[in-house]
């Protein structure tokens, strides 16, 4: 960890402070232990992130505040502020179902498809995007990366709470409620790329469900659509044995990752979620392709399907960030819950306790995750030019207290109630944890009425609400 305390411009030291051209900006964030997860991991002890319209203008020491007049200022009394987090891999609208079937094997083709058949409408999509939105806020994710179905509906419940996000439109072969097969998905996703293309915050993406879900032609077609469009992909890759079997029956023993890569949409604008069995040779695939993997460390073993090896892969310099997979398999979307068990449950498959340190983690929770959505040079940290996506944490909850390493503290101390401030694109959206673009009431009442129609559902099935 490099602390920096001086260094404005030599200059600049020792002038009084009457003696500043201040400059008027939007708003000024002060008093702050900052991480800024830049290149050299730089930390500013005593510092101040100053923003103007939606980018970061100036980070430092607290002499900076001295150069600026800002229309609004956060005295955050020595509270950590670093990026905002980013979820690289959720389906948010899930959060309708979040706690049905938790324990059921092979729950995704037994449980979860046949639920969704009977219950994803607009309004299902509307509904739970609210509420995984404002969820999300709250714990400090500013940009999440999302695969479900009427991404549209999903696009409108971002625009308005002012989040980031890359949205893809999910392609599967057999018949979902927006879609009656593969091609019907693709023209849905080409006409949501089409409408969004130019959003300021929302980028809008493909998301063939994975390999074994969708055949060759429709894989390959979407990897040609990608590169034309210049927009990603979204798959599930490399996550499940049944994945595994279907595959090398498909391709000759091939794995996901080798069968992707044979038939070209192993490629920079994918972003392949869970990559738990992947091989060195898988890996280095990867690395090769220049695309992004989404770690999802609760959901992976929640499900008992394994730990991906995320720290080989965050070793090689592969793009890796962390994710909490949908609110149906992770339980919730905050990424913050995640640090803690990426970090021990690596310590413990590799028998060694120095692996996996906090600073890899809120690496792979910023600048890794922006690095897996290729949006690296935009967001993921604060520095000068960037986009002004940026949490508080309070230090001073009891949980919180001490901190000799902000970054241990984050890691093994900190949770989701700790996040004070959530900017995004320089717009205070939540403050002193309340919401100041939506009606959290509202949004938390329509989603407890949801739930009647859900419970109604399972129980008609015959299924128990467990």
């Amino acid at each position: 960890m490099k602390i920096k305390q001086a260094i404005l411009a030599s200059t600049i030291l020792g002038m009084s402070s009457v003696a500043y051209a201040t400059q008027n900006v939007d708003l000024m964030i002060t008093d702050a232990m900052v991480l800024t997860m830049d290149e050299d991991k730089t930390v500013y002890e005593n510092g101040t992130v100053v923003v103007d319209q939606n980018k970061i203008i100036a980070v430092g020491d607290s002499e900076l505040a001295k150069q600026y007049q800002a229309k609004q200022v956060l005295d955050v009394d020595g509270d950590i502020v670093m990026p905002g987090l980013i979820n690289t891999h959720t389906h948010v609208s899930m959060s309708v179902f979040r706690s049905l079937a938790d324990d059921v094997p092979d729950r995704l083709h037994r449980y979860i498809f046949p639920l969704e058949s009977k219950l994803v409408s607009r309004d299902m999509v509307r509904v739970g995007a609210n509420l995984g939105n404002v969820e999300m806020v709250k714990v400090g994710v500013t940009t999440y990366a999302d695969m479900y179905y009427f991404e549209d509906e999903v696009a409108k419940t971002v625009d308005k709470i002012g989040m980031r996000a890359v949205l893809g439109e999910t392609v599967i072969k057999f018949p979902v409620a927006d879609a009656e097969n593969a091609d019907e998905g693709i023209k849905y996703a080409l006409n949501f790329i089409e409408e969004y293309k130019d959003h300021p915050r929302i980028t809008p993406a493909f998301a063939p469900h994975a390999p074994y879900t969708n055949t060759t032609e429709t894989l390959q077609k979407i990897a040609k659509l990608s590169l034309e469009h210049d927009v990603p992909v979204m798959i599930h890759l490399a996550e499940s044995h049944r994945e595994e079997e279907k595959i090398a029956q498909r391709a000759e023993g091939m794995s996901p990752v080798e069968y992707m890569d044979s038939i070209g949409a192993l490629n920079k604008n994918l972003v392949g979620a869970h990559m738990i069995l992947v091989d060195e040779h898988d890996i280095e695939l990867v690395k090769k392709s220049g695309m992004g993997v989404a770690h999802n460390m609760s959901a992976n073993i929640k499900s008992a399907k394994g730990v991906s090896p995320a720290l080989k892969m965050y070793d090689e310099d592969i793009r890796i960030g962390l994710g909490t997979d949908g609110p149906m398999s992770g339980n919730t979307l905050s990424t913050i819950d995640e640090f803690n068990q990426v970090a021990k449950v690596h310590k413990l498959v590799n028998h060694d306790r120095a692996a996996m340190p906090p600073l890899k983690v809120i690496d792979m929770a910023t600048m890794g995750a922006a690095r897996a959505l290729h949006m690296e040079d935009t967001i993921g940290s604060l520095e000068t030019g960037k986009l002004a996506d940026i949490i508080v944490i309070d230090t001073k909850a009891p949980n919180m207290v001490p901190i000799y390493n902000p970054y241990s503290a984050l890691v093994y101390s900190a949770n989701s109630a700790n996040v004070r401030h959530s900017i995004v694109d320089g717009r205070v959206i939540m403050k002193d944890r309340n919401m100041l673009t939506v009606n959290e009431a509202e949004i938390l009442k329509e989603a407890q009425a949801f739930t009647k129609v859900v419970r109604e559902t399972v129980l008609k099935s015959g299924e128990k609400v467990q």
